[in-house]
């Protein structure tokens, strides 16, 4: 069900039965544009049966936040002028030859190219992927792109993080909202969940250079300014006690030291995420000088 959030923006709430995410709606006095396509032509189909029953200008973007199949999928299906970064489009074009038959998505699974959360919610979501098409946005843009919609207008704006780098935000300055799809959320595909805490500062600040009062996420429900910057503080006050160490006892211990009790479970699962980023750099910096004697 399409709910609204502003007098101009509304939002389909993410569906985790089989991982679809938040996708949005932004009406303009000419021209409404969509954020992300949906995670599959069933997804995409629900959501265009959604939009008609509003009073809008007509549908004639669509802006993808990042690559991952959940917010891609569907883009053929949605079928008006689509919008991305320029990484964006690449990762889509390779994803375009590879096959999604069960057979072959099990076995890049096997090789570590995709995890076994995508796989099973690519299977749930679409059973029968036979005629499952493909398609790459239309027009690309490298750091910011500008769009008017009449009366409002949507900034795109490349903002990275470890989720995926080629992530994007859309924002609305005369409504207040940032879509933020999925550039908050930990790195899922390489190893161990991580955040990297120097790459997190550097995104967050990228976002609060435009003010918002409601941002909207891909897999949980909306945020006002005030409760999203709470948690982000939370999270980041656990990279900082976290710092460059490795281990999780010695962090747990340096918190039951400077706090005098336990940490939360959720307190707990956040250290876990920069400890791992933590760990990854460690492995980087130690293959890095053999791969440099390689090639030398």
């Amino acid at each position: 069900m399409l709910k609204k959030l502003t007098e101009r923006v509304y939002y389909s709430p993410h569906d985790p039965r089989t991982d679809r995410p938040a996708l949005g709606l932004i009406c303009g006095d000419s021209y409404s544009l969509a954020v992300d396509a949906g995670n599959s032509p069933a997804h995409a189909k629900t959501f265009l049966q959604q939009i008609q029953g509003i009073n809008k200008a007509p549908l004639t973007f669509v802006a993808l936040t990042h690559w991952h199949w959940d917010h891609t999928f569907g883009l053929h299906t949605i079928n008006v002028l689509s919008i991305s970064q320029k990484e964006t489009k690449k990762q889509l074009e390779y994803l375009k030859t590879l096959k999604w038959d069960d057979a072959s998505i099990d076995s890049r699974v096997e090789t570590g190219e995709e995890i076994a959360f995508c796989r099973d919610m690519i299977k749930r979501e679409m059973p029968e992927r036979e005629y499952l098409t493909l398609k790459s946005p239309d027009i690309t843009f490298h750091d910011q792109l500008e769009i008017d919609l009449g009366g409002i207008h949507c900034v795109m704006k490349h903002v990275g993080g470890v989720h995926s780098n080629d992530a994007s935000i859309v924002y609305v300055p005369e409504e207040r909202v940032m879509f933020l799809g999925d550039c908050l959320c930990p790195d899922y595909y390489s190893g161990d969940w991580s955040y990297d805490r120097e790459g997190l500062a550097r995104l967050l600040a990228q976002i609060q250079d435009y003010p918002a009062d409601d941002y909207v996420t891909s897999h949980n429900p909306p945020d006002k300014h005030g409760e999203l910057w709470s948690y982000l503080k939370e999270l980041m006050d656990s990279g900082e006690r976290v710092g460059a160490e490795t281990s999780l006892e010695r962090v747990i211990s340096k918190y039951k030291t400077e706090q005098r009790e336990m940490p939360n479970e959720e307190q707990i699962n956040d250290m876990k995420y920069f400890i791992n980023g933590n760990r990854k750099k460690k492995r980087i910096m130690k293959t890095y000088p053999q791969e440099k004697q390689i090639n030398d």
